[in-house]
């Protein structure tokens, strides 16, 4: 029986691949599996494959690992693909942030909407056409499993030029946002129940039960009880809508015009603006940490990760039954946001594959602000699916947040030098300055 091959393209998001390669290993039998690397930066290809030798030796596994510059290469034969790449690596998120900063736009994170998600996202797109070629070729029947952000965008992005390609986007977000509210509410999280739907990094905990028995009265007391806890975004919107968000506080405030643009709130609800630099520098501290062990001979850290991929495809090997969530076209899941649309649901896994839940219709305060965030995506994807440059001004203009720090004039001059920083990393349609 040949072993399962499971490709990493961007395996030189050496942290993120470590733990993935942890989870994997942790299962019997995934331990023999194919590991193919791919990365562009060859350098951090060499030290993923050292970190996953190592880690495979430290967990008792055999697997095959096999590196490969070339992302063909390690795409033949694949039966599944992690896709984990970054675009234009550190520098250019300091540009999604420098520039629009410029502007008084303020950002947090700047990874799925706003300015920063649009232009990742932009950066992002040839790529994914390309891999979507490739994997069209080499391996037409591997499920794509995508961890690049702006997940939402990506993903949308893959079902409208590649429809035959078998996709699913994993973000761990609701897992850990139902794990803090277990906690804080004081129940083991393996007690608990729940159900969230809504888009990536905006959905909404539907249900949060013990036993049949609502928990959310638990969480308005614990909520009360402590102020500091109002201090921060998604307690302030879960007060409000009446549904608590899927996705950090520094996440959710970049989603809605209320927040960034307001000193006042920014200070009331302690809002780390440019937060996502300071994680980007431990990354690439990381990153070093990981080649020094390597070079000295020292221990890497092995601890799994809990993420989704590895669950999935454990699911699909052994026919194990698997909740996941997972972003996914809506194709009558959720009955008030878009049907061409990509949203977050729960999903069954096992043999037969990711299967999506229908969750019927969200809350129409939740499916409003979902449906904001879901014009912003549609239109990023038609400025590429189309070749039209002037679709990126529309997008910005439509966004919550940026909307509500700028004129539209300014808007469209933040656009032109965002085009003119990243370059020829966007699709030469898009590479056009429009002015004002």
């Amino acid at each position: 029986m040949t072993s399962t091959r499971i490709t990493f393209v961007g395996a030189g998001s050496v942290v993120f691949t470590q733990g993935l390669l942890a989870d994997l290993f942790a299962f019997p039998e995934l331990r023999g599996a194919h590991i193919a690397l791919h990365d562009i930066d060859p350098e951090r290809l060499a030290t993923a494959e050292g970190a996953a030798r190592r880690i495979a030796a430290e967990l008792g596994a055999e697997p095959v690992i096999s590196a490969h510059p070339d992302r063909r290469g390690a795409l033949e034969g694949a039966d599944f693909v992690i896709n984990i790449i970054q675009v234009g690596m550190n520098e250019a998120t300091r540009t999604d942030f420098a520039v629009p900063a410029r502007y008084g736009v303020r950002q947090t994170i700047g990874d799925t909407l706003g300015t920063g998600g649009i232009f990742r996202a932009l950066r992002t797109f040839p790529v994914l056409r390309a891999l979507a070629e490739d994997m069209a070729e080499v391996c037409p029947d591997a499920l794509l499993l995508n961890y690049t952000n702006p997940m939402a965008m990506n993903a949308l992005y893959l079902h409208r030029i590649a429809p035959q390609l078998k996709v699913v986007g994993l973000c761990h977000s609701v897992y850990w946002t139902m794990n803090d509210l277990a906690e804080l509410v004081g129940v083991p999280f393996e007690e608990v129940s729940y159900l969230a739907a809504g888009v990536n990094h905006q959905a909404w905990v539907l249900r949060f039960e013990r036993d049949g028995q609502d928990l959310y009265p638990l969480l308005d007391q614990a909520i009360e009880k402590d102020a500091e806890l109002r201090r921060r975004v998604r307690v302030d919107m879960y007060r409000r809508l009446g549904h608590y968000p899927t996705e950090t506080s520094e996440h959710s405030s970049e989603y809605v015009p209320w927040y960034l643009h307001h000193d006042s709130e920014v200070e009331r609800l302690r809002l780390p603006v440019g937060a996502y630099l300071e994680i980007i520098e431990e990354n690439a501290a990381s990153y070093e940490r990981t080649r020094e062990a390597l070079a000295t001979g020292a221990s890497l850290p092995v601890e799994g990760t809990l993420e989704y991929a590895p669950q999935i495809i454990h699911s699909m090997v052994t026919g194990t039954p698997r909740t996941v969530y997972g972003n996914v076209p809506n194709r009558g899941l959720i009955d008030n946001l878009p049907a061409d649309s990509v949203v977050e649901v729960p999903c069954l896994v096992d043999a037969l594959g990711v299967q999506p839940t229908r969750t019927g219709a969200l809350p129409p305060q939740c499916a409003a602000l979902n449906r904001a965030y879901i014009g912003v995506n549609d239109l990023v994807v038609r400025a590429a699916t189309d070749g039209e440059p002037r679709h990126v001004r529309h997008a910005a203009m439509a966004d919550p947040a940026t909307a509500a720090a700028l004129p539209v004039e300014r808007i469209w001059e933040l656009c032109d030098d965002l085009v003119r920083a990243h370059g020829d990393l966007l699709q030469p349609e898009l590479r056009e300055v429009l002015g004002s």
